[in-house]
């Protein structure tokens, strides 16, 4: 097979996709706000380091986030986003080292951010072979935010990125059509539903579109979930025990993480067992 035939690899298998706190300054711990709940034990506005955060930029309790109070942090990812911002936007410069750079790199921070989850979004299109209709537009939308996530400080805070992400969620709607389309039966349309608390233990939910749905709290145990388009997705503490997750769509790492699940949990295979389940 000839490279430019090759299938794309999954989002799981691409490093730069991947957060590597080894390589970033803690930016995820200062750029960020986060306000007193139960995802957090303390308030914390934008800007500034938490409590917590080391001189090395590692977590003084890392280990024991969820018992310290701090499960939202458990489950944030940056897409890689931190350790490009450290070391390809500001050369490996460190803000502590060089303040004069903390407040361009804290802006950028949640910039790249969200051009990072999109690269992974995209990512996983390329690796559905249904999609193939699509893959000429996401190719080349790839690129694009790739080129982007090089650019220089100032031309990422001036990006419009919702205009940007309003562009690629047509290429990703498109590509979720042609995965599910293959799914036998009428597919359930969940599209941005409130389903906060909803029954939905043992659902049948293959092929549906819950794109955007509220899930928080919702029991989907052993729910039928596979071929799902689940971006968007808000799984916070969603009863995932038992349910089957084969093949959906878009599916993040940080979404499952916010769920609960057990050893009886199907995961699409680029994604990992949290810990905590």
């Amino acid at each position: 097979m000839s490279p430019q035939h090759e299938a794309p690899a999954s989002p799981g298998d691409s490093e730069d996709l991947r957060a590597d706190c080894s390589s970033c300054f803690g930016l995820c711990c200062v750029a960020l706000p986060f306000a007193r709940s139960s995802d957090f034990a303390a308030d914390k506005p934008a800007g500034r380091p938490c409590s917590h955060l080391r001189t090395d930029f590692r977590c003084g309790i890392h280990e024991r986030l969820r018992d310290e109070g701090y499960p939202g942090c458990t489950v944030f990812d940056c897409f890689g986003a931190g350790q490009k911002v450290s070391q390809v936007t500001f050369g490996g410069t460190d803000w502590r080292r060089a303040p004069e750079t903390a407040r361009g790199m804290f802006e950028v921070f949640p910039v790249m951010r969200q051009l990072q989850e999109l690269l992974w979004y995209i990512t996983e299109a390329l690796a559905l072979p249904a999609a193939r209709p699509v893959h000429k537009e996401l190719r080349r939308a790839l690129a694009r935010i790739e080129d982007l996530t090089r650019g220089s400080a100032e031309s990422l805070t001036g990006l419009d990125v919702n205009a940007l992400r309003g562009e690629v969620n047509v290429l990703l709607l498109r590509a979720g059509e042609l995965a599910r389309a293959h799914v036998p039966g009428r597919r359930k349309n969940h599209r941005g539903a409130d389903l906060m608390g909803a029954r939905l233990s043992g659902a049948d939910l293959r092929g549906a579109s819950l794109r955007g749905a509220l899930l928080v709290a919702a029991d989907l145990s052993g729910a039928d979930l596979r071929d799902a388009d689940l971006i968007g997705a808000d799984l916070r503490d969603a009863d995932l025990c038992g349910a089957d997750l084969t093949g959906a769509l878009f599916l993040t790492q940080a979404q499952v993480n916010a769920a609960r699940g057990d050893a009886a949990t199907v995961l699409p295979s680029a994604l990992e067992r949290p810990a905590h389940w």
